[in-house]
């Protein structure tokens, strides 16, 4: 009787920790098993939309057809197709595709009913390289922090900015490109229709992203299709209102149509017949740039018009960037940082405006010039745009609007290292590819630097010889992201408050470091002309 009692005991436990090894959610398109990750429950390679392959290359995302049984969901799904611009990118994914839209979520829930805040995350990468499989995305930390993560892929480069007057002809919003775009509204869509299936609140949505991803936040915001579907967002070092106008949809048509004919594609379909190799080996040609694009469906008008109008997202915002997001040499290549060699290159780069330019970015000695051109070539880069969207949004979205500037260097690599070099997509390059790299060593935090830790990851990445004061500066950082998801603010117990912009007034900024306090706003004037100079183009 002992015997049968204790075999009846451990097959109830067996199966018990079975389960929890095993976790099961049942979606609207079927059941899917993840895993159990030191008690986070992991689902990875979800699909959100149909492959867009064969007659779906350049359509708008079409839905997932139900499965019968259990799917597994225990590893990522395939990357976007994309060249290795970025050689410090690092993939956990499935090898790369044209299949490639899958999600990824992280999860603390223990009963699935919890109602927990929901991160979506878009990764960042030019709008040509990336995947919600690189570790420094990774969910888990996010999760033992209360939130349920999610990491999404969209198509990149010409799958998934490709603008073609047969594409339009076709699509029934008579619209074409943004395809990335509409892939994240996809996911959007999928998250508040299941995400509760996995203890998350869809009403507690916050979307983010940085570089690309951020642009994407900003895109979202904009979008009518998008913009009820999240209660917050944050952008890391970028936006969509920067001083690159958008293409209009006819514009994009024409540049599309040129680049088939000028790889002997005479119709959509034989572009359709291309393999995906074949088409992604195109796009290393130097003509072959496809950008986001004034649709007419995902955007009815230009995004920097859309929150001049207040017509965005109405929703807090936590947003800023790095202080180093451009070395100086991206301005002065390797001329010598001098009063004379500065005022050269920009003279010549800028024309009419060189000296209202000159002006705002001064420099009196050549000590000056390194920082005041690092600032000059990052504010061209990405925190021009980055502080259009926050100031823009102040000014009429009708919401908090909390921004940064990161400031934390990395620390040197780890000696096993060797002679590897810093990429700009926050990994390590290696090798010839290393020996080519001549930029000086950093003072400030470069692009993308912060990831790791506002997500809490830095133990993932063995590159950097992390130290007390980073792991100190990464317990801030994610306090104010974790705070932010769960209450639209990023406030708190054990981090320094952090006041939002007010309307009218000088603008406080959160300096974050080793010591992180709020600090007036400096160079709005760099800022303002840069606006000026953007709206007379």
């Amino acid at each position: 009787m002992f015997a049968f009692i204790f075999f009846c005991i451990s097959a109830v436990f067996g199966q018990e920790a079975a389960n929890r090894r095993y976790p099961q959610v049942n979606t609207q398109h079927g059941v899917l098993e993840g895993l159990d990750e030191s008690g986070i429950y992991t689902f990875k390679g979800i699909p959100f939309a149909a492959p867009p392959i064969g007659d779906l290359r350049w359509r708008e995302p079409q839905p997932v057809s139900k499965w019968e049984g259990v799917r597994k969901a225990d590893k990522f799904g395939p990357r976007a197709m994309q060249r290795p611009v970025f050689g410090d990118m690092n993939f956990r994914s499935n090898g790369m595709s044209e299949d490639c839209l899958y999600l990824n979520v992280w999860t603390p829930a223990k009963t699935f009913k919890e109602k927990l805040p929901v991160l979506v995350y878009f990764y960042g990468g030019g709008l040509i390289a990336g995947d919600g499989s690189e570790p420094r995305y990774d969910g888990e930390s996010m999760a033992r922090q209360g939130i349920v993560a999610v990491t999404v892929n969209y198509r990149l480069n010409i799958f998934g900015f490709f603008s073609h007057p047969e594409l339009t002809q076709e699509s029934p919003f008579k619209a074409s490109g943004n395809y990335g775009l509409l892939d994240q509204y996809a996911a959007l869509k999928w998250v508040q229709e299941n995400i509760a299936s996995f203890g998350g609140d869809p009403a507690k949505v916050t979307i983010a992203g940085e570089s690309a991803g951020s642009f994407s936040v900003s895109a979202q915001m904009a979008s009518p299709l998008s913009k009820d579907l999240f209660r917050g967002a944050i952008g890391e070092s970028g936006s969509l209102l920067g001083n690159r106008p958008l293409p209009t949809l006819a514009e994009s048509e024409n540049k599309g149509e040129a680049f088939a004919m000028s790889i002997g594609a005479q119709s959509l379909k034989a572009l359709r017949a291309l393999s995906a190799e074949k088409l992604l080996e195109a796009t290393a040609r130097p003509d072959a740039s496809f950008s986001v694009n004034i649709d007419g469906y995902l955007f009815q008008k230009n995004p920097v018009e859309v929150f001049k109008d207040g017509e965005q997202a109405k929703v807090p915002l936590l947003v800023g960037w790095n202080s180093e997001e451009m070395n100086y040499r991206a301005l002065l290549g390797n001329l010598e940082p001098t009063v004379a060699n500065f005022s050269k290159v920009v003279s010549e780069r800028f024309g009419k405006d060189a000296k209202a330019l000159l002006d705002v970015y001064k420099v009196t000695t050549d000590r000056d010039v390194e920082q005041v051109a690092t600032d000059f070539a990052g504010d061209q880069f990405i925190a021009y745009g980055t502080w259009r969207w926050s100031d823009l949004h102040s000014q009429t979205g009708g919401s908090p609007v909390y921004r940064y500037l990161y400031a934390r260097p990395r620390p040197t690599m780890r000696a096993e290292m060797g002679d590897a070099v810093a990429g700009l997509a926050g990994g390590v390059i290696k090798g010839e590819e290393a020996k080519k790299q001549s930029a000086p060593q950093a003072t400030g935090a470069v692009h993308s630097a912060e990831i790791e830790y506002a997500l809490g990851n830095l133990p993932s990445n063995r590159v950097y010889d992390w130290q007390p004061e980073d792991y100190k500066v990464s317990a801030i950082l994610q306090t104010y992201f974790t705070n932010f998801i769960k209450v639209g603010n990023p406030n708190g117990l054990g981090v320094p408050p952090w006041p939002p912009l007010q309307k009218g007034a000088v603008a406080e900024i959160m300096h974050i470091d080793t010591l992180s306090e709020a600090i007036k706003e400096e160079h709005r004037d760099r800022y303002l002309l840069l606006e000026s100079l953007a709206d007379d183009k």
